[in-house]
């Protein structure tokens, strides 16, 4: 985390700990009171303690939402893209990432439903599968599901780098994994270029990207938003990661408190235009493994689709 980011956290968890520390000592001081046959009602009803149990009425609500309803519930974001790189033909990519699969199912069958219906050209994933190796059936079923007449394609994160580097997570689907390659997708008369880079191959962007035809539009994966300010001045048109799950928790006005990007909140989730390149950051489907509080609030669970135009 950055600093910044700490420090939000820190400021966060106190304000959280001072109201239901205050609520909880008036709620033992009435009790107490009570017992001793001490009228306390004024007190309880008075404006400040009343507003104070407003506040932990909203905390609890707040709390149950993020808890029970968020996480299930899949926002589909439509992102449309003209370029003069294409004359007759359009693509539409559909992208999901860190599914973080657990030993209880989620929403991923859902998620297969709504991005089937979504008839995508190509579906991308980038990265971050997995949170317990006893999910490998379900992620894979899932994976099996996607339907794109141009293929499935896969980036890792760092998921897949320090806990699951021994499992090979798509054997039995029909994904192919990008670890620092480029493939040319043809549709009618017309191509793109997908190119896709391992999370642990960050320096080996340029060597994949730099020689990349400027006429053709160019899609890159990567797990992290982390190299946008250097792919920008390479032939990118469209750089697609994850990662950052929008905060997972993000306050109104403010944002996600946390994003484990090298950026911070610079580029926490959504549609940014840097320097040549569209960079899209995906929310994500999953959350982060225990003990991370297993919620989301403000950060809805993404699949992006993307409709490539011609100008």
């Amino acid at each position: 985390m950055t600093p910044r980011e700490q420090l939000s956290v820190l400021i966060f968890l106190l304000l959280i700990f001072v109201v239901a520390g205050v609520e909880v000592w008036l709620l033992g001081w009435s009790v107490a009171n009570k017992l001793r046959r001490r009228r306390v009602r004024r007190v309880l009803l008075a404006r400040r303690a009343i507003v104070l149990h407003v506040l932990v009425a909203v905390m609890v609500v707040c709390m149950l939402y993020g808890f029970l309803v968020e996480p299930r519930w899949i926002e589909t974001t439509f992102v449309t893209l003209h370029t003069p790189k294409l004359k007759d033909t359009s693509f539409r990519i559909v992208q999901i990432s860190d599914l973080h699969c657990d030993t209880t199912g989620r929403s991923e069958a859902r998620a297969v439903q709504i991005i089937n219906a979504l008839k995508p050209d190509i579906v991308v994933a980038t990265g971050d599968y997995l949170n317990d190796a006893s999910a490998l059936g379900l992620l894979r079923n899932t994976l099996r599901g996607l339907q794109a007449p141009l293929g499935v394609f896969a980036v890792t994160g760092n998921f897949e780098s320090s806990h699951w580097s021994h499992l090979d997570l798509f054997a039995w689907t029909d994904v192919h994994l990008l670890r620092q390659s480029t493939v040319t997708l043809t549709k009618g008369d017309e191509s793109i270029t997908l190119s896709g880079l391992d999370i642990d191959r960050a320096a080996a962007c340029w060597d994949l990207l730099a020689d990349l035809p400027r006429e053709r539009f160019n899609v890159f994966l990567y797990h992290k938003p982390d190299l946008i300010e250097a792919v920008c001045h390479l032939p990118v048109d469209l750089y697609l990661c994850g990662h950052t799950h929008g905060g997972q928790v993000a306050l109104p006005f403010y944002g996600a408190l946390v994003t484990f990007s090298k950026f911070g909140k610079k580029y926490e989730s959504g549609r940014y235009r840097v320097g040549d390149t569209v960079l899209y950051v995906n929310r994500g489907l999953g959350l982060e493994p225990r003990p991370a509080p297993q919620v989301r609030f403000l950060a809805r669970p993404e699949i992006s689709v993307f409709d490539i135009h011609p100008e």
